[in-house]
């Protein structure tokens, strides 16, 4: 069944590429010498100056999830170029038609794909859009070939492995915690009894990911005292356990598909070290996934130093819920890099290009035809533009959920039960 529906999928996602899909023969890098065609999609008028997106993960596919952001940018006049990473979608398989074996998946050679692709596609220099994952392809991007970039736009950044961890660590203890913010007070006091009425701290940290981000800090608080209290433990659970990272069943064919490229996430990115014996850690999310997976080796770049060089404008865009990239880690970036500018996304959590398209095609418009996005101009604009995607289906998700659970306890309070003898 499953191997039927990923044909499905594959059909689905070529009919998707169509006349703007291309293949380049690449090499798998392997013993083997064998190859694989690495498959891109190019779409918008020619002319102006090209943008590379990079999505996140690794694990996210280019070609289906982003069919409705290339035709948003085709309409503004952009010329887009998204590259479907080696192991996934369309570039998963080798010539012989098997997944490409392990030793494919290293952060180098998929920045070699993405010369190879605008080598193939006759592009000099690019505006690179990277979102998440895809800022650390950026960044890498930029050292390797810093010739070749017109602009850089880093969306919800990484910047070094450990560093990150540290301070995603304390930015969400001290919001959740310790109540450094103010308005988060509140939130914080339900943590903080959860969890000393006996709720995992893995649960609570996933909980407050995805409610928080997502639904906001009211929300969160709800779901917070009904837990505490026994109550909406069916929509509690369902966000406990979809936090919990999961990166050997596949994913979903031609959309996100982690498995192969899970060696990339752990032996480079440290997505699996350990979490330090706190309370709230997100490392947490990632133990059980770390156990079947690669150990962490080395990553293979340094960003703090390296892209202090950086001669480019370069706009970094941070969401004020972001939990996942925090924005310390913008800011830090936007310290770095010479003349980057920081903007920030009010009432959003992690990655403007998945939960924020018309965002995310604004700051791409500025970039490229301006030159800048100061974010003076770029931050009240993008306050008042309409929100869709699937962040908005989930906060609507989330708020249903629990106004939903909050009625049927306020019913079950009233019933008239008797107890037996």
């Amino acid at each position: 069944m499953a191997s039927l529906l990923a044909a499905g999928f594959r059909v689905v996602a070529r009919r998707a590429a169509g006349r703007h899909g291309h293949a380049v023969r690449r090499p798998i890098g392997d013993d083997t010498g064998g190859q694989f065609l690495l498959t891109y999609v190019r779409t918008g008028p020619r002319g102006g100056v090209p943008v590379l997106v990079l999505p996140g993960g690794p694990g996210l596919a280019s070609v289906l999830p982003y069919v409705d952001l290339r035709r948003r940018t085709s309409r503004e006049g952009l010329d887009i170029v998204m590259v479907e990473h080696r192991g996934v979608g369309l570039s998963r398989r080798d010539e012989h038609g098997d997944d490409l074996p392990s030793e494919a998946f290293t952060i180098g050679k998929v920045v070699d794909d993405l010369v190879a692709v605008l080598d193939d596609a006759g592009i000099e220099r690019v505006v690179v859009f990277g979102s998440s994952y895809g800022t650390y392809l950026a960044q890498a991007f930029g050292v390797r070939h810093p010739h070749r970039v017109a602009g850089m736009i880093l969306d919800s950044p990484m910047l070094s492995v450990r560093d990150d961890h540290e301070l995603s660590r304390a930015y969400r203890r001290g919001l959740f915690l310790d109540g450094t913010d103010r308005e988060l007070a509140p939130v914080a006091d339900a943590v903080r009894t959860a969890l000393a009425r006996g709720v995992p701290s893995r649960e609570v940290g996933a909980v407050v990911q995805i409610a928080y981000e997502y639904a906001g800090a009211d929300v969160l608080r709800q779901l917070l005292v009904g837990r505490s209290n026994g109550r909406l433990r069916r929509i509690w659970n369902k966000l406990a356990k979809s936090g919990a990272v999961v990166t050997d069943d596949g994913g979903t064919p031609f959309f996100f598909e982690p498995d192969l490229v899970a060696r990339i996430a752990f032996r480079e990115l440290g997505y699996g070290l350990p979490p330090d014996g706190g309370l709230l850690d997100p490392q947490e999310l990632f133990v059980e996934a770390a156990a079947r997976n690669p150990d962490f080796v080395a990553e293979p770049f340094d960003f703090p130093s390296q892209i202090t060089q950086f001669s480019w404008p370069t706009a970094v865009i941070s969401g004020d819920r972001d939990l996942r990239t925090p924005p310390p880690i913008a800011e830090k970036i936007v310290d770095l890099i010479p003349d980057a500018v920081l903007i920030s996304v009010h009432r959003m959590g992690h990655s403007v290009l998945d939960a924020h398209q018309l965002a995310a095609v604004y700051v791409v418009k500025m970039m490229v035809h301006n030159g800048f996005c100061p974010p003076e101009i770029a931050e009240p604009h993008i306050a008042e533009l309409p929100r869709r995607g699937v962040a908005n289906i989930m906060r609507r998700a989330i708020v249903a959920a629990v106004l939903l659970g909050r009625w049927a306890a306020a019913v079950v309070s009233r019933l008239p039960f008797r107890e037996h003898a």
